[in-house]
């Protein structure tokens, strides 16, 4: 006998998917293939896009959320927002491509448009162990990515900042992170 309580059919879509993640779509050619992974995680996940209301984001419980990539610029003047929402559920936030882009200048960081436009395979060099990719990538290897923007951050806020009334804090002990590329290796699995 366990000590789970029965299922309700008033909230057995949350009881069943208990850890689940939302992924905020700003218009990536790769979200499916995001949410695909997350899956395969064995995770529960959807894609909403990212003009969803706080009401239904707060109803979904998310453990985590993911804000995909787009191809629009945050200097756009009329480029998709992180919703308000997605900064006062106090969860792990994963910002990828535009994500990343629109989480650092959200905080205060610098997002700068960039003359050369990045589109298709490149390679970083693993200088330093991370916590995000634990268990897949290590110091001193080569990995292949996916880019596709042409801005890039080139300053993070790494100490407090007031932030619409309220403290935000991105460094590597936040729940907030990102980074400027999809992972080619995911993609050809």
């Amino acid at each position: 006998m366990t000590d789970t309580a029965p299922l309700n059919a008033d909230n057995l879509d949350q009881q069943l998917h208990e850890d689940r993640i939302l992924i905020l779509d700003f218009g990536s050619q790769v979200t499916q293939l995001i949410a695909r992974r997350v899956r395969e995680s064995g995770v529960y996940c959807e894609i909403w896009p990212f003009t969803a209301t706080e009401e239904k984001i707060r109803g979904f419980h998310p453990k985590g959320v993911i804000l995909s990539g787009s191809p629009a610029s945050v200097h756009d003047e009329n480029a998709p927002t992180i919703p308000e929402v997605v900064f006062d559920l106090n969860i792990p936030v994963l910002g990828i491509c535009y994500g990343q882009q629109a989480l650092c200048a959200r905080l205060g960081g610098k997002v700068e448009t960039h003359e050369h436009r990045e589109f298709g395979r490149a390679h970083i060099e693993i200088a330093e162990d991370c916590a995000l990719f634990r268990g897949e990538w290590s110091r001193g290897h080569r990995e292949q990515v996916w880019m596709s923007h042409g801005d890039r951050v080139t300053a993070l806020l790494l100490a407090s900042a007031l932030s619409l009334g309220r403290k935000a804090r991105l460094s590597r002990s936040s729940q907030m992170k990102g980074v400027a590329f999809t992972v080619c290796s995911s993609i050809r699995k």
